[in-house]
């Protein structure tokens, strides 16, 4: 290197190093210049920075701000499992469907599937609609029309199990994405790629400029690097959902770290009627309120709803999230252990497969246990669940490949680059 061009990198450096304009970097100014090495970004020689204005918008999702908080069961344990015990965690911020996926969403799914893929992977992704069928009840019309008749749009989607639910999060992930490159590549009209998920049009190239999103080779990749795509979509894991849930937020005394109350349900109050206001004493969720009773008496029903009931029906929490409680049951990452409260980190807990407390020590073979690597925990009660399973703190768990006409889910993803 001459000395004039050593000079002036020197310089350069420097003035970033000090950092002369405009404060410190940060991700969405970065400066012209590294501010380690002094060397140009965006240059032949540099490495390539793209132009990042923070993360885009996730259609549905509201943000979940973290923090410090006692996850477990605030309810009296009147199953005896003493699978939830209350300890204190710390969850990062992140994002949360408002609402659960409701039937449009998942005919708009299966729409794009059949339009991309094959017909096996159509069939794969097809809700069970027989859950709703009963030997001894006649619920024969729900299970040709809960899920594609107009009026039940946007009641939340049943009959999916973990698998079709994760697999839901990894389509809408390259969905979104496959339209937000689209309208970052032509200034917001419509994408040009075709295929999404499921396509086999567009080569995914490795290395170099590919690796920035670029075109090469005949393909695109959508870096991550680019910024101009979100995170994955995917489901919240069981302490993410428990704190969601919570909504504690709405308890937080200003000015300092204490919070008001403690909370059975995502409301305040021990009760699940409104106390409050020309609503008082309606009900709050969806849920049974006791043997044959799902709805309360004509003219004056409790919760209005026999079965299902509209995705953004009943108040929100303090997060804004609508039937964090009732309406139907939602799945979550965390496989299911009965221990998981005492093995889990402190710091966004999960529980994963093939770690500590091997299926092989509960005699599923023998009929002994229902528990393995493959049953997943799913929460928040549903329609057809007394009052206690609305607690965020209660958890059940079910094969992951198994259905029911009372769980859904709704999706997650990480905030990226900020804490709040």
């Amino acid at each position: 290197m001459n000395f004039s061009k050593y000079l002036r990198f020197a310089v350069v450096g420097a003035c970033a190093l000090a950092s002369c304009k405009g404060g410190p970097p940060t991700a969405t100014k970065p400066g012209k210049y590294s501010s380690t090495t002094g060397i140009e970004y965006n240059t032949e020689e540099g490495m390539k920075v793209a132009d990042y204005q923070g993360i885009p918008e996730g259609p549905g999702l509201v943000f979940i701000e973290g923090g410090r908080t006692v996850l477990g069961t605030q309810e009296e344990d009147v199953t005896m499992t003493h699978d939830n015990i209350e300890r204190t965690v710390t969850i990062a911020s992140f994002y949360m469907d408002e609402a659960e996926v409701a039937n449009i969403h998942w005919l708009e799914y299966l729409h794009f599937v059949r339009k991309d893929s094959s017909e096996e992977i159509y069939q794969r992704a097809l809700p069970d609609t027989t859950v709703w069928a009963r030997e001894l009840s006649f619920n024969d019309p729900y299970v040709d029309y809960y899920l594609r008749y107009p009026g039940f749009r946007y009641f939340p989607v049943v009959g999916v199990s973990w698998l079709q639910a994760n697999d839901y999060c990894t389509w809408r992930t390259a969905k979104v994405n496959e339209r937000l490159a689209g309208e970052g590549e032509d200034g917001g009209s419509a994408p040009k790629k075709k295929g999404g998920l499921f396509g086999r049009k567009n080569k995914e190239v490795e290395g170099g400029d590919a690796a920035e999103g670029t075109e090469s080779g005949g393909g695109t990749r959508i870096a991550i690097e680019n910024g101009n795509t979100l995170p994955n979509y995917r489901l919240p894991t069981e302490a993410e959902w428990e704190y969601a849930a919570q909504a504690l937020i709405g308890t937080q005394e200003v000015g300092n770290e204490n919070q008001e109350n403690k909370r059975i349900y995502p409301w305040d109050g021990r009760q699940v009627r409104n106390p409050y206001g020309k609503s008082m004493g309606s009900f709050l969720a969806n849920f049974k309120r006791g043997r044959g009773d799902y709805a309360g008496i004509a003219g004056s029903l409790n919760d209005g709803a026999m079965i299902t009931e509209y995705v953004y029906a009943y108040p929100p929490n303090d997060y804004g999230l609508y039937n964090m409680s009732g309406n139907v049951n939602e799945w979550v990452q965390d496989i299911y252990r009965p221990l998981s409260f005492e093995d889990v980190e402190d710091l966004n807990p999960f529980r994963r497969n093939g770690f500590l407390d091997p299926s092989e020590k509960y005699d599923k073979k023998n009929y002994q246990s229902l528990i393995d690597d493959h049953v997943r925990v799913y929460k928040g009660g549903s329609w057809k669940d007394v009052a206690y399973w609305l607690s965020p703190g209660t958890r059940r768990f079910m094969a992951e490949d198994s259905a029911t006409a009372a769980i859904g889910f709704r999706c997650a993803m990480i905030n990226a680059g900020s804490n709040k």
